[in-house]
């Protein structure tokens, strides 16, 4: 399995952007994709799963904030990013797993400026 961000970028305090998850490879496999983010000198933390149910969970911080989606036809997961605060400023990973093994994508920059 390969997965592929794209969409990151700069925006200001209160802005929206939709990053995009492409999985290529083994999908038949991939059980749940999710996001997570890491900030310089943070923690790797999760942001939203979303499993093969179509079942959605959030990290508190991005609770009505943020929505995860996907689009099985195009192999693509979705993280929509909205009322955006300089403290989502971060590297936004996207990830998948099958059960065994986890894959992971180079990371996309996200940049709110106040």
């Amino acid at each position: 399995v390969h997965v592929v961000e794209s969409g990151g970028g700069s925006v200001q305090a209160g802005g929206s952007l939709t990053l995009s998850c492409a999985a290529s490879g083994s999908i038949f496999a991939i059980k749940s994709m999710a996001w997570y983010r890491q900030a310089p000198g943070n923690k790797r933390e999760l942001v939203a799963t979303i499993n093969n149910g179509g079942s959605t969970n959030y990290a508190d911080s991005v609770k009505g904030r943020f929505t995860i989606s996907r689009d099985n036809a195009k192999n693509t997961v979705y993280l929509h990013l909205n009322s955006l605060k300089p403290e989502d400023t971060s590297v936004y990973y996207c990830h998948a797993e099958d059960g065994f093994l986890e894959y992971w994508g180079q990371g996309t920059q996200v940049t709110v400026s106040s």
